[in-house]
């Protein structure tokens, strides 16, 4: 049976439209008080880890989508360079359903958080290199990374395109 490509056209990430997935935090003015528009957290399961994490050529095609169902997880790229991300709604399925599986383009001046079990591929970028932040857990990615085999289950690799 031969491989199918799914074209993903990526949207511009709002609050609203990026809402059924997590949350996107913007610069808000030093001393602003903690309220609704900043990264709504579940870290305490275990150790914090921030750090920056060196991504290459990672393209925008993908094969696996991955979730994380005991802590929130957020992304940003650092230098401003713009992203994409595939996402598909957190919940109680084994795997996320091919339809349900959205891009966003996210521009360097912000961050996502990702929801509790939301399902993401990526992040993705069209350049050598991005730099990015990345918030979860110490051992997320030992303990906590259910991923999908999208090309198993559905036979598809999926490719996300700019917005027109």
């Amino acid at each position: 049976m031969q491989t199918s490509t799914r074209q993903l056209i990526a949207q511009p990430i709002t609050p609203e439209t990026f809402k059924p997935f997590g949350q996107v935090i913007f610069a808000t003015d030093d001393g602003a008080v903690y309220g609704p528009d900043n990264a709504q957290l579940q870290i305490e399961n275990g150790i914090p880890r921030f750090y920056i994490m060196r991504l290459e050529q990672m393209g925008c095609q993908f094969t696996r989508i991955t979730r994380h169902q005991h802590c929130t997880q957020c992304l940003g790229a650092l230098a401003g360079k713009p992203w994409f991300m595939a996402v598909a709604p957190p919940g109680e399925a084994k795997q996320p359903v091919l339809a349900d599986i959205t891009a966003f383009q996210i521009p360097g001046d912000c961050f996502i958080k990702l929801e509790v079990g939301t399902w993401h591929a990526g992040p993705h970028f069209e350049t050598d290199f991005i730099d990015f932040y990345n918030l979860e857990l110490a051992d997320t990615n030992q303990v906590d990374h259910d991923t999908c085999d999208l090309l198993a289950l559905y036979n598809v690799e999926l490719h996300i395109k700019k917005p027109m």
